[in-house]
């Protein structure tokens, strides 16, 4: 009956099936414990971790008289360590060292260092790709680029440079804020429109953009400054 947890060389199809959900569930409540992260900003240690895990869960998934317990309790244990590791790295900047390579300056002042380039490895190919996706390809344009833990390239442009701000030009210009969904695929979000409104004033608002019901909008939101984005829902 718990062939799927035990494992039998000749287990089932749906007990692979259940494997799969379990191990879903399993990893997925591992990675909401270890914390979000952005795919952009993955450290080698997380890399690491990933590739462990995934060679620890992935094996009992492919060979059905393998029990799931060993390999749970294994990566239950590595995420544990990784737990821990991200912590100290988190409270002592000296050990962040070891675990985050620290950003290197590839240009300085406008001047390529060919030694820094040479160090993260960095061809001049791979550079000017980078600096193009970031928008910079006119290295005049350039004061510095560096090398950040994550691999990415940053750019720094000299002033002369730089998009203009409304605060150059001693604009004043309105809060914008994190905007709040109201509506949603011709849904209501009601927990987010008691923060601004009623539905008296919801209807108001979308009489504003010639919207007479609120099912006619895909998406709603308004920043903080009062500003609307507005997009209607299309029929085929």
């Amino acid at each position: 009956m718990f062939d799927f947890w035990t494992g039998t060389e000749e287990l089932p199809i749906y007990g692979f099936l259940i494997r799969s959900a379990i191990v879903y569930l399993y990893v997925f409540i591992l990675v909401k414990l270890l914390g979000q992260r952005s795919m952009g900003t993955i450290t080698p240690i997380d890399f690491i971790f990933g590739v462990i895990i995934g060679d620890i869960i992935g094996e009992p998934l492919s060979s059905g008289d393998l029990p799931l317990a060993g390999p749970m309790a294994a990566a239950g244990f590595i995420a544990g360590i990784h737990l821990l590791l991200s912590y100290i790295a988190l409270k002592t900047p000296r050990f962040r060292r070891i675990i985050e390579d620290e950003p290197l300056i590839l240009i300085e002042k406008g001047k390529i260092l060919h030694n820094e380039m040479a160090k993260a490895k960095v061809t001049v190919e791979s550079l000017l790709m980078d600096l193009r996706l970031q928008g910079a390809s006119d290295l005049s344009e350039i004061d510095y680029a560096v090398l950040e833990a994550n691999g990415q390239i940053s750019v720094i442009k000299k002033s002369q440079y730089q998009s203009l701000t409304p605060k150059d030009m001693l604009k004043q210009t309105q809060p914008k804020g994190y905007p709040t969904v109201l509506i949603e695929d011709g849904n209501i979000i009601h927990a987010n429109l008691k923060k601004v409104g009623d539905m008296n004033w919801l209807t108001e608002q979308l009489q504003k953009f010639g919207i007479k019901k609120y099912t006619d909008v895909f998406l709603l939101t308004m920043d903080e400054g009062g500003q609307f984005y507005v997009s209607k829902r299309f029929y085929k």
